[in-house]
Parts: C-alpha cells; sequence; structure tokens
C-alpha cells in the first residue's frame, strides 16, 4: 500500500488509478471534438480547445454526475438524490460522449463547412475519405477499446452480490455489460447498413462503422442496468437518430467531417433517454447499492423519476458546454486562430502546416515546375494542375 502525495494533501491509493482513468475519459470528449472541427483547423486552435476542455469543462461535468460530491450523482455519499434516483450515465454517453459532441457541434459551425462541401446551389457534395480500409480498422480498434470503456468502468470485478448464491456477482455483471455493449453496436451497425441502403440504393462501409460506434456511444449510458434485449432496442434506435440527424445537417448545411456531434451528441442523448426508460430494478440495485426503493426505467415499471433526471442532464451539459466552447470558438474565430486559410486548405493542410512527408530534392525538381504545393484535379487523362496563387473557379457538382 502507498499513499499520493500532492500539495500537502494525502490521498487515499485509490487516488491514482482514478486519475489515470478519469484522464482516458477526457482525451476521449477532446478527441470526438477534433472530428467536428477536422480538414479545416489550425494547429494551435487543437491545443487551445482541448486544454481548455479537459482542464475546466469536463471535470465539472464528471464532478456533477460521478463524483460523491455531485449534485446529480446516482453515486452521492449523503443519499440526497435527484429526484429520488440520481442520473445514472455509467460509462459516459452524457458525461464523455454529449459532452465532445456538442463542443465540436460550436467549433463546426462557428468555422463553417470545408470548401467544397456544398455547391453553389447549395446542395451536400460528399467528401470521401482517403483509405475505407484504415477506417474499418479504426473502428475495430474502438469496438476493442469500449470493453473498456463499458464493463471497465465497473473498476473492480471480484465482488459477489450475494443475492443469487455464490455464482453470481460483479463478474456476472461486467459480462452482461459486455454483451449489452456488443448488442447495442452490432444492431446499430446492421441497421445502418440496410438502412442507408434502401433510402440511397448502395453499400456504404464507413456509414456503418458510424452506425456501431453511434450504437455504443448510447448504450454506455446503461449497459450496466439493462437486460440484453433492451441493448437490442438501443442500437436499432440509435442507427436512425444518426441517420436523422445527419439528413438535418445536410439540410442546414452543417459540415461535420466525422458526424461526430450526430454520433456522439444525438446517439448520447439518445442512450441517456434509454437508460430513463429500461433500466431494470435489480440490475440498478445490485450497480447503485444504498438505496433499495431508488426509481428505475418508465418501461420496466419504475415511474417517471429516472427519466426525468435523465433529461435534466442532457439540458445541463447542452447548457454548459454551450455557455463555455461557444465563446472560445469564437474568440478563437475572431483572433484568427481557428480556421486555416482557403489556399491552406484547398493546397493540404498536412503538406502547409506540418511540411511534406518526402520533400523533394531541389536538384529534381524539373525547371519551370511549381515550387508550391498543388493539387490535380479530373481524371487521370486530362487532369488540371491547381496553383492556390491562382486558383480557378469552378463549380462543384455531384
Amino acid at each position: 500500500m502507498f499513499t499520493w502525495h500532492m500539495g500537502g494533501t494525502i490521498l487515499p491509493p485509490y487516488a491514482v488509478r482514478y486519475f489515470l482513468y478519469q484522464w482516458a475519459f477526457a482525451i476521449a470528449a477532446a478527441g470526438i471534438t477534433s472530428g467536428s472541427i477536422a480538414e479545416r483547423t489550425q494547429f494551435v486552435a487543437y491545443l487551445i480547445y482541448s486544454s481548455f476542455l479537459t482542464g475546466f469543462v469536463y471535470p465539472i461535468v464528471s464532478l456533477w454526475f460521478w463524483s460523491g460530491d455531485g449534485w446529480a450523482s446516482a453515486s452521492k455519499s449523503d443519499n440526497h438524490l435527484l429526484f429520488g434516483s440520481g442520473v445514472i450515465d455509467f460509462a459516459g454517453s452524457g458525461v464523455v460522449h454529449m459532452v465532445g459532441g456538442i463542443a465540436g457541434l460550436w467549433g463546426a459551425l462557428i468555422e463553417g463547412p470545408r470548401i467544397g462541401r456544398f455547391d453553389l446551389t447549395g446542395r451536400s457534395v460528399a467528401l470521401r475519405g482517403h483509405n475505407a480500409s484504415l477506417v474499418v480498422l479504426g473502428s475495430f480498434l474502438l469496438w476493442f477499446g469500449w470493453y473498456g470503456f463499458n464493463p471497465g468502468s465497473f473498476l473492480s470485478i471480484s465482488k459477489s452480490y450475494g443475492t443469487r448464491g455464490a455464482y453470481y456477482g460483479k463478474w456476472s455483471a461486467v459480462g452482461r455489460t459486455g454483451v449489452t455493449t456488443t448488442l447495442a453496436g452490432s444492431t446499430a451497425a446492421l441497421t445502418t447498413l440496410f438502412g442507408k441502403r434502401i433510402l440511397v440504393g448502395h453499400w456504404n462501409v464507413i456509414d456503418v462503422c458510424n452506425g456501431l460506434l453511434g450504437g455504443f456511444a448510447a448504450i454506455t449510458s446503461g449497459c450496466a442496468v439493462v437486460e440484453p434485449w433492451a441493448a437490442i432496442v438501443c442500437g436499432f434506435v440509435a442507427a436512425w437518430v444518426l441517420i436523422g440527424f445527419n439528413k438535418l445537417a445536410e439540410k442546414t448545411k452543417y459540415d461535420d467531417p466525422l458526424e461526430a456531434a450526430q454520433l456522439h451528441g444525438g446517439c448520447g442523448a439518445w442512450g441517456l433517454l434509454f437508460t430513463g426508460l429500461f433500466a431494470k430494478k435489480t440490475y440498478v440495485n445490485e450497480v447503485y447499492q444504498g438505496r433499495p426503493e431508488r426509481p428505475y426505467g418508465l418501461f420496466m415499471g419504475g415511474g417517471w423519476n429516472l427519466l426525468a433526471a435523465q433529461i435534466i442532464q442532457i439540458l445541463v451539459i447542452f447548457g454548459w458546454v454551450t455557455a463555455t466552447m461557444a465563446p472560445l470558438f469564437y474568440g478563437l474565430h475572431k483572433l484568427r486562430l481557428l480556421r486555416i486559410s482557403s489556399e491552406d486548405e484547398m493546397a493540404g493542410i498536412i503538406v502547409i502546416k506540418l511540411g511534406p512527408a518526402r520533400p523533394v530534392r531541389p536538384e529534381n525538381r524539373r525547371p519551370g515546375a511549381i515550387t508550391g504545393p498543388v493539387l490535380l484535379i479530373g481524371p487521370p487523362n486530362n487532369r488540371t494542375v491547381y496553383n492556390p496563387k491562382k486558383p480557378p473557379v469552378f463549380l462543384l457538382t455531384r
């Protein structure tokens, strides 16, 4: 055993691992936001917003809903719980995903869409990613990581609940949480696969990956307190929430390259509502002990109290993140620290700001060649060289 000394205060041994765990969640929230403002944001803006989000915005939300001293926490030490229940956000549909998604929403709104995302008539133009295989690989890595995100939020495993014999304990809840997580994500992925096929007429693996993550973001709140069959409902609805918000984004000319606000913000909010509807009494009392008559899901016979607490969480997170992150992004915009120039955006932010991956030696350049970054436009047999110093005028169409 050891203790951690910080500023003259002796912290208990578990404080170190809690710090590491919350550090990982804070990084996840900042990473979600980065997806909304990708491909057009200055590097210094990433440094500023991520420091502010992880150092101030996220810790406050985490305190409110997860700490034993939090005013809306389901684990509040004095048992004076919001609506007699407190908020059940087991692994962070609201605390992590909504925080990152709403922050990204304001960043993308203030920055505006990428060049070429909407043509001159206002129609949406799909700017496809460059490597679908890497997207799929990244999605599988996230899938694997979610088993640390959701089952790992129990923080321990070798505790018996003492309700169904020696064979039943926290290890059973950890296993069930892994099952609900898997079912919600898989259901959302399949629903997105066939739903988008019906809506647009073709298969799209990128949409399937986003649907998968949308299901995961939604089930994260109630993964420990719902039955596996309910997780299937969660994933099915999450897929349509994501599809619906993407349609709304197109209509309003909102550009989010990774669909982060729609996926994490929208599906995260649905996950909180889902928990208020489907949380099972037995599981709620096992995971949140100390109050046997705690309210549970509305559809499971537990009344409106838990659902009301979940709605309060959605409103509070939206208001808090809006009040903090929107002024920050607006200030960066006014200081010209948010968005890169149109010339840099067209030439490629990586080449302009971070340097080419493999620079060309001066002696190997052709005489008269353009020395700056260029973009080749058109099919291989009829390409036009785009020079950012003399950009052509063209209309992007489907």
